[in-house]
């Protein structure tokens, strides 16, 4: 068990309780995933793999690509071609990668939010984008690979479905800082 899972069951779950009223133990807020992803406009084999590699070395999980859904005339994307990679977190390695991006990356600068904050099924979430990639220790270990080939690093934090009140007592509650 995590050190944020513990903190979860034994702290942010009893004060959560205490703040909002709850008729089930099972509608208290939790954070399901993480998904971490490169998104690229025109992409090529060469970026795709380093991408996928570097979201292997940061996440400590097998990436998958993402595939087109449509053709994007403006792009030049035909329906089918491979135009960024994904991974998604869950359960230990959701925890562990947590820790690493409050302890490690959210300390060095400010954080902002973009402006999504819902899905369509409902459920609450953050996105980050961070433009520096280097701040992860694995990637900047390997400069020479990952210096030119990659953009931005997309974060996203789907919480369990919640209003944002509730959703932004869970996100403060770990103690994790943003800036609206």
């Amino acid at each position: 068990m995590s050190f944020f899972e513990s903190y979860y069951n034994n702290v942010i779950k009893f004060d959560l309780v205490n703040k909002f009223v709850y008729c089930k133990l099972k509608k208290i807020p939790k954070i399901r995933k993480i998904i971490v992803d490169f998104g690229f406009k025109k992409s090529s084999i060469k970026e795709l793999c380093t991408a996928n590699l570097a979201l292997e070395l940061v996440t400590s999980k097998k990436g998958k690509f993402l595939i087109s859904k449509k053709a994007n005339l403006f792009f030049k994307i035909k329906k089918g071609d491979p135009i960024g990679c994904q991974v998604i977190l869950r359960k230990n390695l959701m925890y562990n990668f947590f820790i690493k991006l409050i302890f490690e990356i959210f300390y060095k600068f400010k954080v902002r939010l973009q402006k999504n904050q819902t899905r369509k099924n409902y459920y609450s979430t953050i996105s980050y984008k961070l433009n520096n990639k280097l701040l992860f220790a694995e990637l900047e270990d390997n400069y020479n690979l990952f210096n030119k080939n990659l953009i931005n690093l997309n974060l996203t934090i789907v919480s369990s479905k919640t209003n944002q009140k509730e959703f932004f007592y869970l996100i403060n509650s770990f103690k994790q800082p943003f800036l609206i």
